[in-house]
């Protein structure tokens, strides 16, 4: 499915979403390495010479498909396991799943680093774009910030504790990555607090109802090796 950035943007209401459409092509044209970070305090990363961004068309997907090594997980061949992340506003006739994912921001796999170098983020959209002969698959995504600014685990579950992340106009702190940053889907825990929940919650609104989240160590063995 391809639709124009334009329309895009109003479908999903990320007024933000050319800009950073914008500066994630504008990196990936500067340099051959995925950079899921920009600044955007330089005004020269808001342009691309040539591309107007506004009539630029996309591809949507509801999904991607995750490969990596879990050595521990013995139900796959060689260690290599295979997950599906999905990203719909619409689940089988349902409400919407986005599913949490980690992005590696450059130190993936270093475990002396918070959650081993890697960022929790959440997938509102997939999409790819076509420029200059080439294709860049990317995804919105909504960052999450550990709520601890000690950086620690915490002490009674041994799970770093993430809250999501919001600009100082306090709206969502988005980002475009590249699709080969992220290495693969991670299952987030409610903070119940001393709050009761409200009786009539759902699952499917789970991660738009909390603040505070444990990302889960021990929703499988890999999850329990890489954090």
């Amino acid at each position: 499915m391809k639709c124009s950035v334009t329309s895009v943007t109003t479908y999903i209401k990320q007024p933000t979403f050319p800009v950073l459409v914008q500066q994630f092509l504008y990196y990936q044209l500067l340099s051959s390495s995925s950079r899921p970070n920009v600044d955007t305090s330089d005004s020269e990363t808001l342009r691309v010479q040539g591309l107007l961004i506004s009539n630029k068309k996309v591809s949507l997907y509801t999904s991607a498909s995750s490969i990596f090594f879990a050595p521990s997980d013995p139900c796959d061949i060689h260690g290599l396991r295979r997950e599906q992340i999905r990203s719909t506003w619409s689940w089988r006739g349902g409400s919407s799943q986005h599913d949490v994912v980690l992005v590696n921001m450059g130190d993936g796999g270093n475990k002396d680093l918070p959650m081993s170098g890697y960022a929790v983020a959440r997938v509102l959209l997939f999409f790819s774009l076509e420029h200059g002969g080439d294709k860049f698959p990317a995804a919105l995504v909504w960052w999450y910030t550990l709520s601890d600014d000690s950086a620690r685990r915490d002490k009674a579950t041994g799970m770093w504790l993430v809250e999501q992340e919001y600009n100082q106009h306090k709206q969502p702190l988005l980002g475009v990555v590249h699709i080969d940053t992220i290495f693969r889907a991670v299952h987030l825990l409610p903070y119940f607090g001393w709050e009761p929940v409200q009786k009539h919650l759902s699952y499917t609104d789970t991660l738009d109802s909390f603040a505070n989240f444990y990302v889960n160590k021990f929703a499988d063995h890999h999850s329990f090796e890489i954090l």
